[in-house]
C-alpha cells in the first residue's frame, strides 16, 4: 500500500445513541463528495465502531447500529476513494458501552471499587471504561481483524481512549498476585497497569497488521506522553490531539509538536471545529481561529486534522465545511513549503514530564518554559533524555527535573564540549542527597522557609518597569554566591502569613534590606535561578517574572541566538524550518490575539457546569512593520514571501540576513533560498 500522511484531514466523530432513528438515512454520495472537495479535504477518519459500541458496517463480531439499514462505512469509503480522499478507520477501544452493558465484569474498577471512565455511577450519562486485561481485549482484537479484512484499502486504523488505570477487577487482582505484585501497594498496581497496557499495544497492533503488515496505526491517549519512547514501535505516526478551546489551550500544541518532531515519526495536529470540545453539535469556532490553528500546525512541522461530528442522518454540515475550507484552501497553497522540513533549534527544554516519568499534559515546569520561549521568540525543541544534547547551544532544565546518575553524566559531557546549561529551582539538586549536582559558584543552604520572598535582579536582568523587589510566588533555594557571578538579591518578608501574624490581604511585604542570599548565579556556561521560575510563570502569568527569565536566557545564550533580532509582540509565534534537499529555510510568523471568555455555570445534570473559561480567537488584525534579522551564515540567493510569491529585499552583513515585512495577518512564510 502506497501511503503518506496527508495535510488536510478531518476526524469525523460519529458516537451515536441507539435511541436516535434514521441513521445514515440522508447519506448522498455526490453531495458528500462535493462538500469534501469544496473544503479541500484530502483525508477523512471514518467510523467503524463508536463509544456507544455500535458499528456502522456489516459486522459479525459486533452489532450494527439498530437504526442503520446499510453499510455506511463502505459507502463513505467508496465515496472518498473515488475522489482520491484517504480514509483511515476509527475503532473505539478503551470505552465501549455495549460491551460494558453485556459484560460489566470487564469494566475497569479502581481501588475504591468504583468503575473507571467518565460514567462511574449507574445513573450518570457517559461512556464506560473497559479493562484491557479481561476477555474484552480478545473481543477487541477480533473486531479489529474483521475491520482490516473487510476494508483492506483503509489508510490506517485509529484506536481511541488508550489507557489502563490501576484496575482491581478480578482478572487484574489475580494477575498481580500471579506475578508477585501486591494489589494493596500503589507502585505495584502502577507496574501492573503498565504491563497490561504493553499487552494491549502488542496484541492490537498485531491485529491491525494481520492482513497488511504495513497498515498504519495510531493509538490515541489525548496527549503524547513525553519520555515514553518504548511504545513508539507500535505507531506508524503521531496525532497530537490538542483542541485549544476544549481544555488544551493554545500553548499545548506547539509544546507537543516540538517534542514529537524529535521522535522520527511523521505527525498530525488535531484541533476541532467546535466552539468547545468533542461531542458538540451546532458549535462553531470563528473561521479565523481555525485558520490560525491550521497555520500553527504547518509552522510547527505537522500535517492538519480538524475534528467534526457527523449528524446521525449522515449529512455533512455546510457551515462546518465552509469554515474548514477557509483554512484548508490556505494550507493547500502552503504545503509544498512544509513537506519534509525539520525544525531549527538553538535551545532545548529537557522535559520534566519525560525525565520524571509523571505524565501530564499540563506539567507546570514544561508549560511555563515553553510559554516563555514562545513569547520570547527563541528557536527551540522539547526533548527527553535520549537525543544528542550537542546539537543544541543551550539546554533548559526546568524547576523540578530529577537528574539520575546517567543523565548527570550526559549533562557533564555536554558541558565539557561547550554546551550551556540553564537550570532553575530544585532541578540542580541530587534526587537522593538534595545537594547541588553542578558547581555554579554558590553555597546551598536548603529551601527558604519564608514564602513568598522577593528579588531585585541586577540591572541587566531587571525588567525595565521594575526598580524595587518583585514578588516570587513559590519557595526558592537559599544560595550564597562564592566564586560565581550573582544575578540579584533576595529580600525576605517579615514573616509568613498565619493566624498568629499576617499583613494585608495576601502576603507580608519585604524587609527594606536584602537577606544576604542570591536569587541566581552564573558560572561559566551554567546559569542557575533559585526559584521555580517556569512554574511561577505558568501558574500566575507574571510579566515581570517572564521578562526576568527571558533576560537571563539571553544572557547565557549570548551570540548563539539564530534569530538575532525581531520586533514581534509576545503574542506572536515564530519558527524556522529547513526543507531537506531543497536548500530552503522557511521562517514561519504567526499572530492572532487570544481572548478568555465564558466561565462555569451551575446547572444540574448539564455539562455546562464543568466548563471553565474558553480561550478564543476572533479578530485577525495585521501586524505592521516587522523587522527580522536571522543568522544564515551566507547570503541567500533569494528571499520571498510565500505562498504569494512576492520577492522581498534583504541585507546581508556579518553572517546575518535582515529584512522587513510591511504587514501580515495570521500566518506568513518567509522562504530563503540558500546558495
Amino acid at each position: 500500500m502506497s501511503w503518506r500522511l496527508r495535510f488536510r484531514q478531518v476526524h469525523l466523530d460519529f458516537h451515536t445513541s441507539p435511541e436516535i432513528p434514521g441513521i445514515g438515512a440522508d447519506f448522498d454520495k455526490r453531495k458528500y463528495q462535493e462538500v469534501l472537495r469544496e473544503a479541500a479535504v484530502d483525508s477523512v477518519t471514518t467510523f467503524a465502531t463508536c463509544h456507544h459500541g455500535w458499528s456502522y458496517f456489516n459486522t459479525k463480531t459486533g452489532e450494527r447500529h439498530p437504526h442503520l439499514q446499510f453499510d455506511l462505512l463502505r459507502a463513505q469509503m467508496d465515496a472518498c476513494k473515488e475522489i482520491d480522499i484517504n480514509v483511515p478507520v476509527y475503532i473505539t477501544a478503551g470505552v465501549h458501552n455495549m460491551m460494558a452493558r453485556k459484560n460489566p465484569q470487564w469494566r475497569e474498577i479502581n481501588v475504591d471499587g468504583q468503575y473507571g471512565g467518565w460514567a462511574k455511577k449507574p445513573l450518570t450519562a457517559g461512556f464506560h471504561k473497559m479493562c484491557f486485561n479481561t476477555p474484552y481485549l480478545d473481543f477487541l482484537c477480533t473486531h479489529i481483524e474483521e475491520v482490516v479484512e473487510l476494508f483492506p484499502e483503509a489508510d490506517g486504523i485509529f484506536l481511541d481512549i488508550i489507557s489502563q488505570g490501576q484496575c482491581c477487577c478480578p482478572w487484574c487482582l489475580e494477575g498481580m498476585l500471579e506475578n508477585g505484585l501486591n494489589p494493596e501497594v500503589e507502585s505495584d498496581r502502577a507496574e501492573w497497569s503498565r504491563k497490561v497496557l504493553d499487552k494491549y499495544y502488542r496484541r492490537t497492533t498485531k491485529a491491525v497488521r494481520s492482513r497488511n503488515p504495513q497498515m498504519p496505526v495510531f493509538h490515541n491517549s489525548g496527549h503524547i506522553r513525553r519520555g515514553e519512547r518504548g511504545i513508539l514501535e507500535h505507531f506508524s505516526h503521531l496525532e497530537i490531539e490538542s483542541l485549544p478551546t476544549g481544555g488544551w489551550g493554545y500553548d499545548h500544541f506547539p509544546m507537543s509538536a516540538k517534542y514529537c518532531a524529535t521522535l522520527g515519526l511523521d505527525m498530525l495536529g488535531m484541533t476541532g471545529k467546535f466552539h468547545t470540545t468533542w461531542g458538540e453539535f451546532g458549535g462553531y469556532k470563528h473561521p479565523n481561529a481555525l485558520r490560525y490553528e491550521c497555520a500553527a500546525m504547518t509552522a510547527f512541522g505537522s500535517k492538519c486534522s480538524v475534528g467534526d461530528q457527523l449528524h446521525p442522518c449522515a449529512v455533512l454540515d455546510k457551515s462546518t465545511y465552509e469554515i474548514i475550507g477557509a483554512a484548508y484552501r490556505e494550507v493547500r497553497e502552503k504545503e509544498r513549503f512544509c513537506e519534509g522540513t525539520t525544525n531549527v533549534a538553538d535551545v532545548a527544554v529537557l522535559s520534566s514530564e519525560a525525565v520524571n516519568g509523571k505524565s501530564s499534559r499540563d506539567n507546570h515546569a514544561d508549560v511555563g518554559a515553553c510559554r516563555v520561549l514562545l513569547e520570547g521568540h527563541f528557536l527551540f525543541d522539547v526533548i527527553d533524555s535520549e537525543p544528542d544534547f550537542n546539537q543544541y547551544k543551550m539546554l533548559i532544565v526546568p524547576d523540578d527535573v530529577s537528574i539520575s546518575d546517567k543523565l548527570k553524566e550526559k549533562l557533564d559531557s555536554y558541558l565539557s564540549q561547550g554546551g550551556k546549561l540553564f537550570i532553575s529551582g530544585k532541578s540542580i539538586l541530587g534526587p537522593r542527597t538534595a545537594k547541588p549536582l553542578f558547581d555554579v559558584g554558590a553555597e546551598f543552604e536548603g529551601e527558604n522557609a519564608l514564602c513568598p520572598d522577593f528579588i531585585l535582579p541586577t540591572e541587566t536582568l531587571r525588567p525595565e518597569f521594575v526598580g524595587s523587589p518583585m514578588v516570587m510566588y513559590l519557595p526558592s533555594q537559599r544560595i550564597k554566591v562564592s566564586d560565581g557571578e550573582s544575578i540579584g538579591q533576595v529580600f525576605d518578608p517579615y514573616f509568613n502569613r498565619s493566624f498568629r501574624h499576617f499583613c494585608s490581604h495576601q502576603h507580608t511585604p519585604p524587609k527594606p534590606s536584602p537577606s544576604g542570599y542570591d536569587c541566581g548565579v552564573r558560572k561559566g556556561n551554567i546559569l542557575y535561578l533559585a526559584h521555580p521560575v517556569f512554574s511561577i510563570y505558568r501558574s500566575l502569568g507574571s510579566v515581570a517574572c517572564k521578562d526576568y527569565i527571558i533576560r537571563a536566557l539571553r544572557l547565557l545564550l549570548g551570540n548563539d541566538n539564530s534569530l538575532a533580532a525581531c520586533n514581534l509582540p509576545s503574542t506572536a509565534r515564530v519558527s524556522l524550518r529547513r526543507q531537506e534537499g531543497s536548500g530552503l529555510l522557511v521562517l514561519h510568523l504567526l499572530y492572532a490575539p487570544t481572548i478568555s471568555r465564558g466561565g462555569s455555570v451551575e446547572i444540574d445534570n448539564n455539562p455546562l457546569d464543568r466548563l471553565k473559561q474558553v480561550e478564543v480567537i476572533e479578530d485577525m488584525p495585521h501586524l505592521q512593520g516587522i523587522s527580522i534579522s536571522l543568522k544564515t551564515g551566507s547570503d541567500p540567493a533569494n528571499v520571498s514571501l510565500q505562498p504569494q510569491s512576492e520577492a522581498l529585499s534583504h541585507d546581508f552583513s556579518e553572517g546575518k540576513t535582515s529584512f522587513r515585512i510591511r504587514q501580515f495577518s495570521c500566518h506568513q512564510m518567509v522562504v530563503l533560498e540558500m546558495k
